[in-house]
């Protein structure tokens, strides 16, 4: 959706779930060192101030990363991902397009697609400079499909959509069959809120059954009796397993007593 801006969102909760544990799963990629292609359909904007008015605005990162302890106090699969935020300072919090970049290395092809205007514009900005990465302002689900990794090349794709609509999910679940027929052996993570009314435990079954991989969730205490309100956040891995998935649930598993707690 053109309407959705991340800067009101960014460093939430939802937030500190997916990029902890995108953060683990980008170290455990870099640390094999290999060549990578890295995709992200809806990329956004990559770096966020988390005093801008935006964020501002709705509170969501005050009770989220900022409310984190410091990195040498906190849960020890938390730390790894806490150390890298913490050291960048609220007026640079890296999304996930900017954890990629600063994370993978020198043999890694970056290629992020996002359609809003405005985001398109502060991501392409931000990230002019690195040579690895290919901005496009186009629907990341038809762009990505376009591509093909290069003779052994791994390929990793990121889908964080807004789900603002019932079309997001839709199209989500359309798209992820053909990219996994297109690529056999590509891995993906995917990102899923989690609803108190649980309207998105059927999708994310679909999700999780389509190959072998992991789900990382946790939930936070409901303080809205709205049945349409998010009370939690997972991601979801298929065909990633090994040291990733068990930080990955580590980190989970930790969130989820941290803010229960």
């Amino acid at each position: 959706m053109l309407s959705y801006q991340h800067g009101f969102h960014a460093g939430n909760k939802a937030d500190v779930l997916k990029h902890a544990v995108l953060h683990a799963v980008l170290e455990t990629e870099a640390e094999a060192g290999g060549p990578l292609l890295y995709v992200e359909t809806h990329a956004a904007r990559g770096f966020y101030d988390l005093k801008s008015a935006q964020s501002v605005k709705t509170g969501e990162a005050e009770t989220g990363v900022l409310a984190m302890p410091k990195a040498g106090k906190a849960p020890g699969a938390l730390q790894p991902w806490l150390r890298h935020v913490q050291s960048k300072g609220v007026g640079s919090y890296p999304g996930s397009p900017a954890l990629a970049v600063q994370l993978l290395g020198p043999k890694a092809r970056l290629a992020l697609f996002e359609l809003h205007p405005a985001e398109h514009k502060a991501l392409s900005q931000a990230l002019r400079n690195d040579e690895r990465v290919q901005i496009r302002k186009e629907d990341g689900y038809r762009g990505a499909l376009r591509l093909q990794p290069r003779r052994g090349e791994e390929m990793l794709v990121m889908l964080d959509p807004s789900y603002e609509t019932e079309a997001d999910m839709d199209a989500l679940a359309n798209w992820v069959p053909r990219a996994m027929r297109k690529w056999p052996k590509a891995r993906f993570l995917i990102w899923l809120p989690l609803f108190a009314d649980g309207r998105e435990e059927e999708f994310g079954a679909f999700l999780s059954e389509l190959d072998e991989g992991f789900v990382a969730g946790s939930r936070w205490a409901r303080k809205s009796d709205d049945p349409s309100a998010l009370e939690g956040s997972a991601m979801i891995g298929l065909r990633i397993g090994g040291a990733a998935a068990r930080k990955s649930f580590a980190i989970a598993a930790e969130l989820d007593k941290l803010w229960r707690d």
